[in-house]
């Protein structure tokens, strides 16, 4: 797989099956993307792998958590603007359209939607999970450098057959993952990352991108 067909064929993924993703492809993956780029090589992300009973374990008391209607953790970070301009705040929307549509939920069943959202937390199925962490102290640039791993590692998940799917989510669960992983005090969780084999029976949904006219501005002959 080349790198176009590893970006073409990269998604987020939401149903997985339970065959487990061999340990020794994982860390081939995680040591290949520590080339990713990062100014002056500070290499800011802190990474932790879960895979059998310790996920097992950290799905079973997130799952409790909304059961029992526990309210979110405090955030830690701002995932979104509190006021998203236009064009975000029309593709925001219609990702939600077109991903709750496609699993035949409408806009006006909240509580379907909340059913829906909470398969994050028992990661769509996956039998292995990245959580990255990010050292508070960090700055913009550095948090950059961290979106830029991320997206190397799920292109290498791709040229390994497996796909995977980001979650933030996971940050409103920060301490319930903190219970499994101990991580320093002076870590922050950015998101959290499952890891499988795509279930082929699942609901595929793909969101469609911009125009490149929206998003690219070409200066300059051609």
């Amino acid at each position: 797989m080349d790198v176009y067909e590893a970006v073409a064929g990269r998604r987020a993924v939401r149903g997985f099956t339970g065959r487990p993703v061999p340990g020794e492809l994982l860390e081939r993956v995680l040591s290949a993307a520590a080339q990713a780029p990062s100014a002056s090589n500070l290499q800011p992300w802190h990474v932790y792998v879960l895979t059998g009973r310790p996920l097992a374990e950290l799905k079973k008391r997130a799952g409790e958590r909304v059961a029992s209607g526990d309210p979110w953790d405090e955030p830690e970070y701002e995932q979104y603007p509190p006021t998203l301009k236009s064009p975000y705040r029309e593709r925001r929307s219609a990702f939600g359209e077109q991903r709750y549509g496609a699993l035949g939920i409408p806009r006006e069943d909240l509580e379907a939607r909340q059913r829906a959202a909470a398969a994050n937390w028992n990661c769509f199925g996956a039998p292995a999970a990245l959580f990255c962490y990010i050292d508070r102290d960090m700055g913009r640039p550095q948090w950059s450098d961290v979106g830029m791993y991320l997206q190397t590692v799920m292109l290498l998940l791709r040229a390994e057959g497996l796909h995977s799917c980001a979650q933030m989510a996971w940050a409103k669960y920060r301490t319930t993952v903190a219970e499994i992983l101990s991580p320093p005090d002076g870590l922050i969780l950015f998101c959290g990352m499952s890891v499988g084999f795509e279930d082929p029976t699942a609901e595929v949904s793909r969101t469609g991108r911009a125009p490149l006219g929206e998003t690219v501005t070409f200066v300059g002959n051609q």
